[in-house]
């Protein structure tokens, strides 16, 4: 990791934007960016009627997050590390989180973003509450 390196991550209530990603990652070394956008939709598991959900998140996931957006930053040539997820009660469409990679050549950044997607979402303790219609609702990743 480098000092010029950028590393944003963490976990907030307020919402998320792309642009503030691609911001924070933007390096003159860097020859790709790759971006994972995960939206609230309005179904789950083959069930519809999402209509919200409801994040929560352990004390240490903000802590976490970091470690993992520092730990995928080693590569050489990865440039700047973005990852936010949002916390809070989400509508339909919008941002959850909100990942971005900068590197040298688009095979390194697909490859350390999807890396940093695939791990946040199986090992940051973020847990969410989806409410259907009906008033009926379910925990998914406890």
């Amino acid at each position: 990791m480098s000092e010029d390196q950028s590393i944003v991550a963490g976990v907030r209530e307020a919402p998320l934007s792309v642009d503030e990603a691609l911001s924070a990652v933007r390096h003159p070394r860097a020859g790709a960016v790759t971006i994972f956008v995960g939206t609230v939709r309005d179904h789950d598991s083959g069930r519809s009627g999402v209509t919200r959900l409801d994040y929560s998140a352990h004390p240490e996931a903000a802590d976490r997050l970091t470690a993992l957006a520092t730990s995928v930053a080693q590569h050489e040539q990865v440039h700047g590390v973005y990852a936010v997820h949002r916390v809070g009660e989400l509508e339909v469409g919008d941002l959850a989180v909100v990942c971005a990679v900068a590197a040298e050549h688009r095979a390194e950044a697909f490859e350390a973003g999807r890396a940093l997607i695939e791990e946040l979402k199986s090992g940051i303790p973020i847990w969410k509450r989806q409410q259907f219609d009906g008033q009926e609702h379910e925990w998914v990743g406890l």
